[in-house]
């Protein structure tokens, strides 16, 4: 096809392995590479300042990045199908290329308009395939190789040049241009193609060694974990360079001893976790606000209690280890995976708010937000899947095996400096609870015991009759992970377990 070609960039920040810009140079027409700010994307209540910092720090590295092809990122603010169609008039582009997206339903719904509009100007879209997830998947059978295929072929390399467009570059907005709250985030990691491949590196030679032993507590899996999930979620690195960077080092770091192997090996699995979540959302979009098994649909309130809403979001529940994750997760934008689920788990389980209510706030908190990743995860962390185990996490426990000297529970909880070591995770059995509970810190919500049983006995209870087990077979047969031969050595099988406390734990602990 002859003709100007728009590029247009979204969840795909970078000009290596970037399959959407080399299909659009390799035309050899002039291209114009566009990124849309779209302020009612931004107004969902999934969005946050400290999300579109790290985009905006990465569209400017792209802007760079692209300059050194020839042709600077082009930056418009506002509605997709006009900001199309203004530079498609313009510039006599006959064709848009851009990376298929799984985002939440709001860019879904966004996407069929821009395909409406797109027919009817006689402009063709073409959207090449996203790495490790499948448009239109019949099933899941073969998904887990066909993952595999794809991961192994070379990366796509960046365009030596590209014939430029005359088009004025135009402004990255600030997140006050575009009317976002207040969100002071001072531990937010830094946007940016350079700042993930310091990260990769510095995690697959020296960081990363602990991976596995160190990725489950908040102290040490700041450090030990790659902190790439940011830079994954928008693209300034594919997932194809980073599982080929890791099979890389597995192989430089074959039989040596020094723990290398398996947590290498582990980072693996969580890549082709990642991209099996992903898949999830992108069979099914609704699974954004409608529980995955049905029958879960009035398990709790519609309308959450909203004192104990507020307490879990701003880290004042009284229960000082999952006050201690939140107000970490607030200053930073980031929280290793066991505690995210334990977030959400005390949540829906000890104070019995509905997903969709607590869903949003993490949402906001995460710079690392993937709706692909999220939505499932939020689901299966607050047992409404039908298919995955209930798992209740004890948020005391939780405290005392993964902060055993309590260093992380007094950093985030400086109210408890005087609560002996012993009681550090249930101040209130301490002698002096009285001076310090409800003056200043909270008493806690719940009975964190006693909560858990009437949780359990709830979720549980939803679970028996055959239409229950009927509706989970169907969820399993297109959602669940196959053991493919070869390539399913990285997945589990996450079907419905037959008994309580079955199921596959690794999953929940995706740590990137």
């Amino acid at each position: 096809m002859s003709g100007n070609v728009l590029v247009w960039f979204k969840r795909d920040l970078r000009i290596h392995d970037n399959p959407a810009l080399a299909e659009a140079a390799g035309r050899g027409a002039c291209v114009l590479p566009l990124y849309i700010v779209e302020p009612e994307l931004w107004a969902q209540p999934d969005a946050s300042a400290r999300q579109w910092r790290f985009v905006a720090e990465s569209l400017a590295g792209l802007r760079d990045d692209l300059a050194g092809l020839g042709a600077p990122l082009v930056v418009r603010t506002g509605d997709a199908v006009e900001v199309l169609q203004t530079l498609c008039a313009r510039h006599g582009i006959a064709q848009i290329v851009s990376t298929e997206e799984t985002g939440n339903l709001w860019t879904y719904a966004r996407d069929r308009r821009v395909g409406a509009w797109a027919r009817e100007a006689g402009i063709a879209w073409v959207e090449v395939p996203q790495l490790g997830v499948v448009r239109r998947l019949s099933g899941r059978d073969g998904w887990a190789a066909g993952r595999e295929k794809a991961m192994r072929r070379k990366a796509t390399a960046a365009p030596e040049a590209l014939k430029p467009l005359p088009e004025e570059a135009g402004a990255i907005p600030d997140a006050r241009d575009l009317g976002l709250a207040f969100d002071p985030c001072p531990g937010r990691q830094k946007g940016g193609r350079a700042h993930g491949l310091s990260l990769m590196q510095g995690f697959l030679t020296e960081r990363g060694r602990s991976y596995r032993r160190d990725m489950s507590s908040p102290l040490t899996g700041e450090g030990a974990c790659s902190r790439l999930s940011p830079h994954l979620a928008w693209g300034t690195l594919s997932p194809r360079e980073v599982v080929q960077a890791t099979k890389a080092r597995k192989t430089e770091v074959k039989g040596t001893r020094e723990g290398w192997a398996g947590s290498l090996k582990s980072f693996e699995a969580r890549l082709a976790w990642r991209d099996h979540f992903m898949q999830k959302l992108e069979d099914q979009p609704s699974i954004e606000t409608r529980c995955l098994h049905p029958a879960y649909e009035a398990l709790r309130p519609a309308t959450p209690d909203a004192a104990r809403l507020a307490a879990w979001q701003a880290g004042e529940t009284g229960l000082p280890f999952v006050d201690a994750c939140m107000r970490y997760l607030a200053h930073g934008g980031w929280l290793n995976f066991r505690m995210r689920s334990m977030l959400v788990a005390v949540a829906s389980y000890h104070l019995w708010l509905d997903w969709r209510a607590t869903g949003p706030h993490l949402a906001r908190m995460f710079t690392d937000y993937e709706p692909g990743i999220h939505w499932p995860q939020v689901q299966m962390q607050s047992g409404t899947t039908g298919m995955n185990t209930v798992r209740i996490y004890n948020p005391v426990k939780q405290g005392h095996d993964q902060d055993p000297d309590g260093v992380f529970t007094r950093r985030w909880v400086p109210e408890l400096a005087e609560v002996p070591d012993a009681f550090l995770q249930e101040p209130w059995r301490w002698e002096g609870a009285g001076r310090l509970l409800g003056k200043r810190y909270p008493v806690p919500l719940v009975d964190v015991a006693r909560a858990a049983k009437e949780a359990r006995e709830k979720v549980w209870g939803v679970r028996r009759g055959a239409a229950f087990r009927d509706e989970a077979a169907r969820i399993v047969e297109k959602h669940a992970s196959r053991k493919d031969r070869g390539a399913g050595r990285h997945f589990v099988n996450d079907r419905a377990p037959r008994r309580r406390g079955g199921g596959d734990a690794r999953q929940l602990r995706m740590d990137l």
